[in-house]
Formats: C-alpha cells, structure tokens, sequence
C-alpha cells in the first residue's frame, strides 16, 4: 500500500481501486508515543463481547451500491474501541464544547462522553466549556462528572451554553494547553467543524500531545458524507406536531389554508422528510427546487386549483427557499450572522402575505390562512429515542477514538457502520436534497404539486416535447437541470419513479 498526502490528506491506497481516506494520528507529529493496554478488557460490562476490539484494518466503504467490475472506491478508518491506546486515564484531562444553534440531542452528546470516559476508560478529570468557543477564554468551565450529568439527556438544550463565533485559534489553544488539557471534543455544524479542524492544526504546529475530535451536530441534516445528523429523527418528528395543527386547521373552515415554516437554511431534508411522514401536505418547497408564483403553472395557480378540489390546503416551507424572490426587498441579502451564516428574511411570513394578497386583489374566493412558525419549538426540545441511542454511539465512538490516539476527525455513520472521517471531508461541501434522486419523486407523488418550472424553461420545453404528457412538468424541471433520466407514468396522479443512483 502507498502513502500520499500531507496535513489535510493522509491517503491509503490498495488494490482493486482502494482508497482510505485516513485521519490523523498524534504518531504522525509525535514520533515513540507509548502504547497502553486498552482498560476495556477488564471492563465487567464488556466481559461478554466476544471481540473487545476493532481489527486495526477495518474500514467502511462509502459506496455500497456497486457492479461486479467496480473499483472498491473511497473508505475511512472504523470506529471503535482499540487494542493499545495512547492515554493511560489518570493522565488525561478531556474538555467538551457546544457551538452553534440547539438541537436535539446535545445534552445527549455531553452525557455519554462524561459516561464513556469515567465508564470505559477510568476518566474523572472532565471540563464543559461554558457558551461556545469563546468559553476557551473568556469563561469559567464546569466540573463534569456522571453524577451531574446524569439526567439531562432529558432536558432541551446544552447544560455547557452555546454561542456562534468567538473563534481565536491562539487563544482557545493557549487555554487548552495553560490547562493542560489533552482531549477536546467539539459538537457543532459545519462552521464549528471548520474551527475545530484550525484548532487541530495549530495543535499539531505546536507539537502538542492533544487529541482533537469532532461530533457533528446540524438539525438540517446538511453534513456531508455521514448518513444523517443527530437531531435530524427528534426534528421530524416534533414537525408532524405543526403540520397536524396546520391541517386541522385548515380543514375545520373554507378554503383553509395552513403555511408551516420549517428549518433549512441550505437545504430541505426536514421539510421533505417531514412531508413524507405527514401526508396530509399538498405543496412541499425548499431550497434545492426554484419554484414561482404567477402566471400559469405556478404556485398561486396550484393554490386556487388545489382549494376548488380539496376546499382547503397545507404548504410546507423550508426557511431557505424562495429566497431569490425576496431578494429585491432583502436588506440583508449578503450580511452573514457570527458563524458565517447568510442572514435570510422570513419566507414563511413573506409568502402567507403574498398568498393573502394575491387572493383579496382577485376576489375569486375568500381565503382563511393560518402561518406557523414552529422553528424554535423544534429545535429546544430533548432529543427521541432513536436519537438518544444515536447520541450515545457517536459520543463513545468519539471516545474510543480520541483515547486510541485519533485526531483531527470527526465520528459519524457511513451506511449504518461509524467511522471516523477527516475534517476536510465534512467541511468540503454541503450535503443537499437532490432533486434528481427517487426520494424527491417520492415527495412530488405524495403531494401531487407541481414542478413551478419558469416561463421561459416552460417555453423551451414545448420545443422539446416528451413521449408522456402527463409528466410534462416532472420532466422539463429535469430538463431544466440538465439531467439524463428515464421517467416512465405509473398512474393517473402523476405518481412516477425514474432510475437514479442516490449517492
């Protein structure tokens, strides 16, 4: 196997196309580290595994939808306890961090590295830092212990305080090694991840025996790579509850229409999602699918179409879609808040009004349209049960490998299994709905709406006419994104599938 990469890359490739993409290890800037035992074998609560440890080769495939010839592709490290570790547990001395936006599942996160420490590996010495990054520095910190952290799984929120921004690398690094920490693990988006990957560097620059390892929390579920964010199961879930009040009230008065905003600032995986759980939603919008609201075949069009059939109407917006519409009374169209997010104007509001006036300007039918805004309902309550269970694995996972030596990562699942996977990874791109994918379909066939595909593409795909007419709108908004597809009719409602991989 050959070796390439430097401080961003270390890359492992085999045969057959092979390819692990590796995470750093505090061996590769500290040469004759001692190993240690791993104390886990003398746990009694692991006296029954048949294998305490993960084989030192394991790996986890990124792509498990393959052909017979295909090259093996793309790995990262599998997480997982270690037979030799890199820490001996009176020595360390381990912090934790909360940064960003609530979510779901962050006292969750907290609870089970304090447990997994003290549990697993005989840690007591356990620092939260109190509001974010700029805790490092500015704040006092708080003794963690089983003991207080024992039942906030049950409660909202982060115990430690949460800020956005606050990011000076030399000061939070000059705290960490004043303390004389040498675990740090940091929860927070994609931002947080950012920083947590500079923090890592300036501690390999320094020579510092410190393990840096991140747990990626985003309630949007945009995190590439990893199979979903924690948090993202508990938010779709408490979202049924706004789109249920939304239908009943819209079903219990004429021509009742109900508007809920949900979140996804980049991205519509909750409003999707949540679409999907809910069924009783007619129109679906997020950011990744353009649509307007006059002339033919568009949204207004749909509104009054749907209202004559059904005598009343559920929309499901996502916080970031439609937000080229509103771009011309955007004040804030480019300012960004502390954690380098753009700043977007409330598109719930902005469309319940349009709607309304849309429809007082015509006279053709009164309207009765109810907005709710369940944002930060969602985000402040404790995580389900899916995500508790979610939470304790990405915490111990974090633990495992920080303890074995691991650094500059962060944990997630990749197709069901953990593993560990290079900061630059997470922090490349954005992960978005593609609307190209099965699972889109699956949404425009539940509610039957349209593709709000522009005038101008409307134009340009009456040139270029398929086969099928009844999938003329699925099809040109295909079009309109340049992609190759087979579409094929399935039934008179316009349900359909199409051959797509979803990456």
């Amino acid at each position: 196997m050959g070796h390439s990469g430097n401080l961003q890359l270390k890359v492992v490739n085999g045969d057959a196309g092979y390819v692990l993409e590796d995470v750093p290890h505090l061996t590769d800037y500290i040469p004759d580290l001692p190993t240690y035992p791993n104390p886990l074998q003398f746990n009694a609560a692991y006296s029954v595994v048949k294998q305490y440890f993960v084989n030192v080769d394991d790996t986890v495939s990124q792509k498990i939808v393959v052909h017979k010839d295909s090259p093996r592709g793309t790995h990262f490290r599998r997480a997982g306890p270690r037979q030799k570790v890199y820490f001996v547990s009176d020595e360390v001395h381990a912090c934790i961090v909360t940064c960003g936006g609530l979510c779901p599942g962050l006292n969750t996160v907290i609870r089970e590295i304090v447990c997994g420490l003290y549990h697993m590996y005989g840690v007591s010495k356990i620092l939260g830092i109190d509001g974010g990054y700029r805790g490092f520095y500015s704040k006092n910190t708080i003794n963690l212990t089983p003991k207080v952290v024992n039942d906030i799984h049950k409660r909202g929120g982060t115990i430690l305080g949460t800020s956005r921004g606050g990011h000076d690398t030399s000061k939070i690094v000059d705290s960490i090694q004043d303390r004389g920490i040498n675990q740090v693990y940091i929860i927070g988006g994609d931002g947080t991840q950012k920083g947590a990957a500079v923090i890592y560097e300036e501690i390999r620059q320094r020579g510092l025996k410190v393990a840096v390892a991140g747990i990626p929390k985003t309630i949007d579920n945009d995190i590439p790579v990893i199979d979903k964010s924690f948090g993202f199961d508990t938010a779709v879930e408490e979202a049924q509850r706004a789109i249920n009040a939304a239908h009943v009230e819209a079903e219990s008065i004429e021509n009742g229409i109900g508007v809920v905003k949900l979140m996804g600032r980049y991205c519509g995986f909750i409003a999707m999602y949540a679409t999907l759980g809910s069924r009783d939603v007619d129109c679906c919008l997020i950011p990744e699918s353009p649509f307007y609201l006059e002339g033919e075949g568009g949204l207004y069009e749909f509104i009054e179409k749907r209202l004559k059939e059904n005598g009343h109407m559920v929309i499901v917006i996502a916080e970031g879609a439609g937000q080229d519409l509103l771009a011309e009374s955007l004040q804030s169209m480019n300012q960004q808040d502390a954690s380098g997010n753009k700043l977007l104007q409330d598109v719930g509001l902005w469309i319940s009004h349009k709607i309304k006036d849309h429809f007082a300007r015509l006279h053709k039918m009164a309207i009765n349209l109810k907005y709710i805004d369940p944002t930060y309902m969602i985000r402040a309550i404790p995580s389900n049960a899916s995500d508790n269970v979610y939470c304790t694995l990405l915490a111990q996972s974090a633990v495992h490998g920080a303890v074995a030596g691991y650094t500059g990562f962060t944990v997630g699942p990749v197709n069901g299994r953990h593993a560990y996977i290079p900061f630059n990874r997470i922090n490349e791109r954005q992960n978005q709905v593609v609307i190209t994918d099965r699972m889109w379909a699956r949404v425009l066939s539940s509610t039957n709406q349209p593709s709000f595909l522009s005038a101008n593409e409307l134009a340009k795909f009456k040139r270029e006419k398929p086969s099928c007419p009844v999938l003329v709108s699925v099809y040109s908004v295909l079009k309109f994104l340049g992609s190759q597809i087979d579409i094929s009719d399935k039934s008179k409602n316009k349900a359909f599938i199409y051959e797509q991989s979803e990456e």
